[in-house]
């Protein structure tokens, strides 16, 4: 007979602990362009970063199939091209996705600034972010993602992967192109983006760029005047835009849950709130509340 308080004690487990490990998806089979030599190098990883991503890829978080909206977000976390801040600003911010019914997509590019890299962030970095958002497209039926809603998320220097993205031209992709997956498009539905950097925002916000969700703490003053810039180009070019200011929560607060601060615990729900007031988390996308 088993012995019961063993037993008892495995039934205590947290069901995390038995959960499937997330799939990790290379962006590309061969390597990435110019890193193809280096990509079965191993990633340095401590305390709360990663490094040496030389095999940028995606990892995927799909929500419990009863809660799924169809709805998706691509994740870009921050750490000033120099690191990757993987757990804070990347797996979390996709369980609160999941929480949500929404599919997410954690990403791990190369890193520009790292020290020793012969990268940059125009030719390499733009290149990770484009391709993650077509590998998540070409993979939309698969994972039961609404392709009208499928949006993406960067943190600081993960917010300038954004920019990458959502102002680069063209966001089309290349019809003759060999591959399958560079032939979609890589404009995401909508984004949030979260104290981000000033890398990749343009002179004038074209008119077709995805609506916004932007955040970021008056202390943290360089990150909140690049918000601030955005805004008035928001305005001037009539693309719709929220954004949340805090007085207090300086840079790099994540997900909120380390900030004693109420309002940045909870910064978050104001996302939520706004993804659903945009009826991006409504299940079924025939009943669309026009607002």
């Amino acid at each position: 007979m088993k012995n019961p308080i063993f037993v008892f004690a495995w039934l205590l487990l947290p069901a995390a602990l038995f959960a499937a490990t997330p799939e990790v998806i290379p962006l590309w089979a061969n390597g990435a362009p110019g890193s193809e030599s280096r990509r079965n190098e191993p990633e340095l990883a401590k305390d709360y970063w990663v490094k040496n991503i030389q095999n940028p890829s995606v990892t995927v978080f799909l929500p419990p199939k009863e809660k799924a909206t169809g709805a998706a977000v691509v994740i870009f976390p921050g750490g000033g091209h120099r690191e990757l801040v993987f757990n804070a600003e990347g797996v979390q911010a996709a369980e609160y996705f999941n929480r949500l019914g929404v599919a997410a997509f954690a990403v791990k590019y190369r890193l520009a600034r790292e020290p020793g890299s012969t990268l940059t962030l125009e030719r390499d970095s733009r290149a990770d972010a484009r391709r993650a958002m077509r590998v998540v497209r070409s993979r939309a039926a698969e994972w039961g993602l609404d392709p009208r809603r499928i949006g993406v998320m960067g943190f600081s220097a993960g917010g300038e992967m954004v920019s990458f993205i959502v102002y680069g031209s063209p966001m089309d992709g290349d019809p003759n192109a060999a591959d399958p997956i560079d032939r979609l498009t890589c404009r995401p539905d909508f984004q949030i983006v979260v104290y981000p950097g000033p890398v990749g925002v343009p002179e004038k916000v074209p008119a077709n760029t995805p609506p916004a969700f932007f955040i970021a703490s008056m202390e943290d003053e360089s990150h909140a005047v690049v918000v601030l810039d955005l805004l008035n180009k928001f305005h001037a070019a009539g693309v719709p835009v929220e954004a949340h200011f805090y007085e207090r929560g300086k840079h790099g607060f994540n997900m909120g849950l380390r900030s004693k601060l109420r309002s940045i615990h909870q910064w978050p729900d104001r996302m939520a709130d706004w993804m659903a007031d945009n009826s991006l988390l409504d299940p079924d996308p025939a009943h669309r509340a026009e607002n």
